[in-house]
């Protein structure tokens, strides 16, 4: 018979105290005590034992007992040596889980998806991220091009809104651009900062990114796709005409940047947060047309 739930308040400080465990702020460590938001957080991934998931920053393990108990294979990527012990021994009931030390912005993912999810049909990423890093560790999820179906984690309120945001928002930016050109963004819920141990500052919640087949949008080169998009938001309060001069035609060209937006059919007086990712998309191949890098 199993012990009582890694994610109760109870379990979660006996096994703090008994491994005499103490939190590091520079690692963002806020472990979860909440089974309802937990079993939200799983739900999303549409998990199934047929499945993998990757989880990053396991804590304790509170997640990843919920993530054995759903899915075929789970593997852990822990950077905090000293919880190591502690998720093995927590862990030890569930032979379908690996935890492996390391930062996950320095491991090889390639690498670890063919050592651990072989003979899955699909794997997702199931994550509490730590707030510092989340932006990113989720860059490097999609920029890989990982064969990933839903990146379901929990992350600070305010940057799954920008996530999750549309054009002509006061929250949609590159990082809104940059996701939803991978990914497919639906806000799972909010979290209240009362059901972590110790609680942050910020408020919560949980995002799913359902990675798309393809990008969003067809572009030349992604790279020159996402110069422009980000030089398009240096400076929020300029108009798109001002932050891309700014950016590519330093000391004249004004004309000659009026004309290229005019090709793109894009009124120079607009903001960027106001451009739709299509409307990028298009501007970017102008620009490269006419040799502009």
């Amino acid at each position: 018979m199993r012990t009582e739930e890694i994610s109760t308040p109870k379990r979660t400080k006996e096994i703090i105290a008994r491994h005499g465990f103490s939190f590091k702020k520079s690692l963002g460590q806020n472990f979860l005590i909440d089974q309802n938001i937990l079993h939200n957080i799983v739900a999303a991934a549409h998990l199934t034992p047929d499945k993998g998931a990757l989880e990053i920053g396991p804590g304790i393990g509170a997640l990843t007992e919920k993530l054995a108990q759903t899915a075929g294979k789970v593997t852990a990527v822990e950077i905090d040596r000293r919880l190591i012990p502690i998720l093995e021994e927590v862990l030890s009931p569930y032979p379908n889980v690996s935890v492996e030390q390391g930062d996950v912005l320095k491991v090889d993912l390639k690498d670890l998806f063919a050592r651990h999810f072989e003979g899955v049909s699909g794997v997702s990423v199931v994550a509490n991220l730590p707030y510092y890093v989340t932006t990113p560790i989720l860059m490097k999820l999609l920029e890989e091009k990982l064969p990933l179906e839903n990146i379901v984690v929990m992350i600070q309120k305010e940057v799954a809104q920008r996530m999750a945001a549309s054009p002509g928002s006061k929250d949609y930016g590159s990082l809104s651009i940059a996701v939803q050109y991978y990914c497919e963004p639906q806000l799972v819920c909010t979290v209240p900062h009362t059901v972590f141990i110790p609680q942050p500052n910020v408020e919560s919640a949980v995002i799913r990114l359902k990675v798309r087949d393809k990008p969003a949008v067809e572009v030349e080169d992604e790279d020159h796709f996402f110069e422009i998009m980000q030089a398009s938001f240096v400076q929020r309060r300029k108009t798109i005409a001002n932050n891309l001069k700014s950016r590519y035609f330093p000391k004249e060209g004004r004309e000659r940047l009026e004309e290229l937006l005019q090709q793109a059919e894009i009124d120079p007086s607009r903001r960027g947060e106001t451009l739709s990712m299509e409307e990028y998309a298009v501007l970017s191949r102008v620009f490269l047309q006419a040799g502009i890098r």
